[in-house]
């Protein structure tokens, strides 16, 4: 039944008028959901990834997989031992793959690989200068306060602020 009343159209149509504008602010908001700082915060973005590529770039990263001197051993480790719960679990799948027992041993063998080749991993720092260095690292930090800052709520601008 259309609404005949001009009082009662035009009310509406207010209402309507208000839903769209606060569904038009809730889409302009900036980065964080906040308003403003979209800006910021690619630059920001932009500063950390330069920064954090140029750092990762420096540092050498070496494998040696030893006993470390272990009991006088200065020799390479096996590997092979460790693979062997990962093998039995994986055959124990095979045979039952709801198995628990299976399940334990694949991912209890998998992570036992991975802790074994992480922990033969040596980092090391790269000779650089000390320029490159604060470049490096200022960068970084600089990118990273850029996001934070990014992330609050910019004050909205007085209207005679700029007279």
């Amino acid at each position: 039944m259309p609404m005949t009343d001009p009082q009662a159209k035009a009310a509406e149509m207010a209402e309507l008028e208000e839903a769209k504008a606060l569904i038009r602010a809730r889409r302009m908001r900036g980065a964080g959901g906040t308003p403003g700082g979209v800006g910021t915060f690619f630059v920001g973005l932009i500063l950390t990834v330069v920064g954090g590529y140029l750092v990762l770039n420096q540092v050498q990263v070496t494998s040696s997989f030893n006993f470390f001197g272990l009991w006088g051993w200065n020799r390479t480790a096996g590997f092979g031992l460790t693979m062997l719960p990962l093998l039995i679990g994986v055959g124990v799948l095979f045979f039952d793959g709801k198995s628990k027992l299976g399940w334990i041993l694949a991912i209890g063998g998998l992570l036992t690989i991975l802790a074994a080749v992480l922990m033969s991993l040596s980092i090391h720092w790269a000779p650089t200068t000390l320029f490159n260095t604060l470049l490096m690292f200022g960068l970084l930090a600089g990118g990273m306060g850029l996001i934070a800052r990014s992330l609050r709520a910019y004050p909205e601008p007085e209207p005679n602020a700029l007279e």
